[in-house]
């Protein structure tokens, strides 16, 4: 008996059998990454929605993070830093989510053949979430990069400008329900995988689960669609010259000698406006 081991160890027969932990450790990185990204994009589309309470919300949430309440001076470059790190999370997160991806058509009929036969719930959830993740990498990756490099940009008149007159408002409808779809599944198949909320009847809890995520994406779907409809709205009303101008909240309409700083330019709108 010991001879034959001896021999499967010299064959290198007993490397090949070991497990590796390294499909473990991805996933849990991905379930980190994953988590990350999903409780940001809920609290993100509260701060975008911010532009439902007024113009002059949204410009108080905007400097909140320019660090203008803190430092005493708008720097949206802290914005910069913000989304870069965000941006490195996306993409290593759709590396690690790729792996489980099938690799060809032959694995990806495998697969459909299986959901059909199933008619599993959580097996057709999946599938929506890799079709939706797919079309975030491209679509989310042209959002992020005009906020990592426009900053500036960001605001009421920046955003309502970029939104409509930009003609980003397609590719933000399309993201919309990619990332709700994407990020409430993700969110609910994590719950289950590591059985967080699982309770004495797990079949139950996860039912539970189910019923909250499908309310939680129609939360998120409606508020990102109301506020999408704000900045038309906006952008519309202001017309076209006057979102390209730096927006004044209504505390400062009065002074008579205001000066905006946006993007590194000085405006003294207000008085110019005196002068004439």
């Amino acid at each position: 008996m010991s001879r034959t081991i001896d021999l499967i160890a010299d064959t290198g027969i007993a490397e090949r059998a070991r497990k590796s932990r390294l499909p473990a450790k991805l996933d849990f990185w991905q379930s980190i990454t994953g988590l990350f990204l999903g409780l940001f994009m809920w609290g993100h589309m509260v701060l975008v929605s911010s532009i439902l309470f007024g113009k002059d919300t949204m410009y108080v949430v905007t400097k909140f993070f320019e660090g203008k309440y803190i430092l005493g001076q708008a720097y949206p470059g802290l914005v910069s830093v913000i989304v870069a790190f965000v941006f490195i999370v996306f993409i290593a997160h759709a590396g690690l989510a790729m792996r489980k991806f099938p690799i060809n058509y032959r694995q990806y009929k495998t697969f459909r053949g299986h959901m059909e036969m199933m008619h599993h719930t959580d097996t057709n959830l999946w599938f929506i979430q890799a079709v939706t993740g797919f079309a975030m990498f491209f679509l989310g990756s042209v959002h992020l990069y005009i906020m990592l490099t426009h900053p500036d940009l960001i605001g009421p008149h920046g955003s309502s400008y970029r939104v409509w007159y930009g003609l980003m408002w397609p590719l933000y409808l399309v993201l919309l329900f990619c990332v709700e779809l994407h990020g409430g599944i993700g969110l609910y198949r994590l719950a289950v995988k590591w059985g967080w909320f699982e309770g004495a009847n797990p079949r139950q809890s996860r039912k539970n689960l189910q019923r909250l995520k499908w309310g939680l994406t129609a939360f998120f779907l409606i508020l990102g669609l109301l506020s999408l409809a704000a900045y038309i709205k906006i952008a519309l009303y202001e017309g076209q010259d006057n979102l390209r101008q730096p927006y004044v909240p209504s505390w400062e309409q009065n002074q008579p000698h205001a000066s905006i700083q946006v993007g590194g330019e000085h405006y003294l709108t207000l008085w110019m406006e005196e002068r004439r």
